[in-house]
């Protein structure tokens, strides 16, 4: 992947999830429109035979899609009392559906990540240190894709949830899954074109006295699953970064990472050449572990949305591990 000019108008969407506001306005869809604020509930008499999505987004019309989707997986929809997670649910003249707008159950929530953005399409989450991208073969393990895919059946058995790219397990941050076929299948297969930003954070072990540089060799994985790197073409993939120094001391550096292209362990087959090692990465040379995790963190993300065909850019912040290193005064 080459770097590429950004358009001015890569701006980060916000999630779905957080949309939901206690405001209810006449339903457009029911006969009445109700709130008890004590429940923080609304609820809604059917008018005439319709699906509950369709009814929800008329009698509703203050509120996202997403939201309601959100609302309906997290089991705080109910027909006649009865909980419904089913979109298209069957709804009959005269029944009742309320939607309670409490904050979803602890147990229901993911474990080590962060959904940043959802629409019909995609997933983009924030990846915590530590999780597993996918599972390999038989593993039982808790995973990202694991607890996405149980996020979206909630709201309907036969979703699906595909990977289009990974992140190694001690790597945070931005992560984008497929919610349908046709998504997964533009992602993977022109991956290299759509992305048009990939950019790390990493800390690294050393004081990197070069303010700013490029890394370019050419990259082989052994049978034992190890990359290696050599200077010139071996028959192996290129691989290129850029990186910048934000911060440093004698012990650490704080590198800003820009990938163009994306390899398996990239950023850290490239800090060991230049003998600066992530912390906390023993794979690949480093001594030190002072965060108690490997010092690398996806930050940005901007890529061409499948569907639309329109850039869309995401942002996190920089762990406050990375910044804790060089002390208050820095």
């Amino acid at each position: 992947m080459r770097n590429r000019n950004q358009p001015n108008d890569h701006t980060t969407k916000k999630s779905s999830k957080n949309a939901a506001s206690h405001t209810t306005k006449k339903a457009g869809g029911g006969r009445s429109a109700n709130t008890n604020s004590a429940a923080k509930a609304s609820q809604y008499t059917v008018d005439q035979p319709t699906e509950l999505m369709e009814f929800l987004l008329l009698s509703m019309p203050n509120k996202g899609r997403n939201t309601i989707k959100g609302q309906l997986a997290r089991g705080q929809v109910f027909v006649n009392q009865k909980e419904t997670t089913k979109y298209n649910h069957p709804l009959k003249q005269g029944d009742v559906v309320s939607v309670e707008w409490m904050k979803a159950k602890e147990e229901d929530k993911p474990i080590g990540l962060k959904i940043v953005f959802e629409d019909e399409d995609i997933i983009v989450i924030n990846k915590e240190s530590g999780l597993l991208s996918i599972a390999g073969g038989e593993q039982k393990e808790l995973t990202a894709h694991r607890q996405l895919l149980e996020y979206v059946r909630r709201a309907n058995p036969d979703n699906r949830v595909f990977i289009v790219h990974r992140l190694d397990r001690d790597t945070s941050g931005l992560m984008v899954f497929a919610k349908n076929e046709k998504a997964k299948l533009t992602l993977q297969n022109n991956w290299q074109e759509a992305v048009l930003e990939r950019t790390y954070v990493a800390l690294v072990e050393r004081e990197v006295k070069k303010a700013e540089g490029t890394i370019v060799s050419w990259l082989t994985e052994s049978k034992t699953l190890m990359m290696y790197s050599s200077p010139k073409p071996n028959g192996g993939q290129e691989a290129i970064t850029h990186y910048k120094v934000l911060k440093a001391t004698k012990a650490y550096s704080l590198l800003q990472i820009h990938l163009e292209t994306g390899r398996k362990n990239q950023i850290r087959v490239h800090m060991q050449d230049i003998g600066h090692s992530v912390v906390g990465d023993k794979k690949y040379g480093s001594s030190t572990n002072p965060l108690g995790r490997m010092g690398l963190h996806a930050q940005v993300l901007v890529f061409i949305h499948p569907t639309t065909g329109q850039p869309v850019s995401f942002k996190t912040d920089i762990p406050g591990k990375f910044q804790g290193v060089f002390g208050k005064s820095n």
